[in-house]
């Protein structure tokens, strides 16, 4: 049985660099940190960087949730991030944007004021 998003990994074969980056993007330092694998709590699930792997935009796309969809587009942009999705309405309310990191791999973020935070377990 699938119980929900627990982790999405992201291939970051400069691993301290992409812990730099993420750190700033997220706020806050990693909840661990080792050579094969460096993890951020965010919202309780897991953002993983794994130093194994190519980036890139295709496969698996997680969306992290925003409260203001365009100021964290910008931000991520400012950040050095690159374009990928611009902020579309899906319909609903929900709002959601991808950019590219500086390491090759597709960031997705969501607006969705729908989301019940009660219900993540």
């Amino acid at each position: 049985m699938i119980l929900g998003l627990r982790t999405a990994l992201y291939p970051a074969p400069d691993l301290a660099a992409a812990k730099k980056w993420y750190s700033e993007v997220l706020g806050q330092a990693p909840s661990f940190d080792a050579p094969y694998y460096v993890g951020f709590s965010v919202g309780g699930f897991e953002l993983g960087l794994v130093p194994d792997g190519q980036p890139g935009t295709a496969g698996a796309q997680p969306l992290w949730g925003v409260a203001d969809i365009v100021a964290a587009y910008s931000r991520l942009l400012e950040l050095g991030a690159t374009a990928l999705e611009v902020v579309t309405d899906v319909g609903e309310g929900i709002r959601v944007a991808a950019v590219t990191d500086p390491f090759g791999n597709r960031f997705g973020i969501i607006e969705n004021p729908h989301f019940d935070r009660s219900a993540v377990s």
